[in-house]
């Protein structure tokens, strides 16, 4: 692996003397390049939008999406995973992600697994990628042996495949159907991707759930619809999303809510159809749990 010529390893002019600058100036001098990272991540909205369509078109067939990376790359995809569950009610075993090194590296760092092109085939191959699933590769070189591996692993399997990475023309996105590639710069701190590169990184898997997961309807208008009440801030919230849909008071919101046994889609189907919970229950089915069509059937 090469890192002299990837803008990601360079040394940062304006951050030269880091360790000399005050509090103050430090935080400005990192709000200032951080700036850079929405500009870099504008010139590369085609590329998230045309993968935000292949992840829709592989969770609509039934499909799974999944994140691989190491270290920082690999944490990002896994806390992006491990988010939607609780935002979207999506099944655990819909958006998932594999790291270098396992679960132990989400909190204790792997970074000899990163360099094991055999272990990321093997890791990926233990997942059974299939023509229906999605694989999101997340790498700021653009060149960790063990993503390239896993994608390439994917891609033979008729799998599709999604390269994020921080550099230009980098190895990841040439092994992928679609290259995002975020160009951030150099880092204030030489070689440390866990800054300007992992807020890139993070924001654009924002970008691919919320935009393929909305685009499915997961959500109703702007609205977290699929909320799991499991506590009391939760159940707030689902009470006050029943309220708004369906312009109805506490009261009725918090009796259908009861009646839908605390299942939001159920409820507001209920409500907006005027339909009891069984044929509310099957029109979510049919419509494959879309809220807005299972209204309008």
């Amino acid at each position: 692996m090469r890192l002299s010529g990837l803008k990601t390893e360079r040394q940062n002019r304006e951050s030269a003397n880091l360790e000399r600058l005050s509090a103050l100036q430090i935080v400005t001098l990192m709000n200032r390049q951080d700036a850079k990272v929405l500009r870099a991540i504008r010139q590369a909205l085609p590329a998230i939008a045309q993968a935000i369509e292949v992840i829709r078109g592989r969770l609509e067939q039934g499909g799974r999406m999944i994140y691989v990376g190491s270290g920082t790359s690999g944490r990002i995809g896994a806390l992006d995973a491990s988010e939607c569950p609780p935002t979207f009610g999506t099944d655990p075993a819909m958006i998932q992600y594999l790291i270098a090194g396992g679960d132990l590296a989400l909190t204790i760092a792997s970074e000899a697994s990163e360099d094991s092109a055999v272990l990321g085939a093997s890791d990926m191959a233990a997942r059974r990628p299939g023509k229906k699933d999605v694989v999101v590769g997340l790498s700021a070189s653009g060149q960790t042996p063990y993503t390239v591996a896993a994608l390439k692993y994917a891609a033979v399997k008729g799998t599709a495949t999604i390269a994020i990475a921080c550099n230009s023309g980098s190895q990841l996105g040439r092994v992928s159907d679609v290259a995002i590639e975020a160009v951030v710069g150099p880092e204030i701190l030489t070689g440390s991707t866990r800054l300007k590169a992992g807020t890139a990184q993070k924001l654009i898997c924002n970008m691919l759930t919320t935009g393929a997961l909305s685009r499915l309807g997961y959500v109703y208008c702007n609205l977290m619809v699929n909320v799991q009440l499991k506590n009391e801030k939760l159940i707030e919230r689902g009470i006050s999303i029943v309220q708004r849909v369906a312009k109805v008071d506490r009261t009725v919101a918090l009796n259908s809510l009861a009646v839908a046994d605390m299942k939001v889609p159920v409820a507001l189907v209920m409500l907006c159809a005027k339909v009891d919970k069984r044929e509310a229950a099957r029109r979510l089915k049919r419509s494959q749990n879309n809220i807005r069509k299972a209204i309008e059937a």
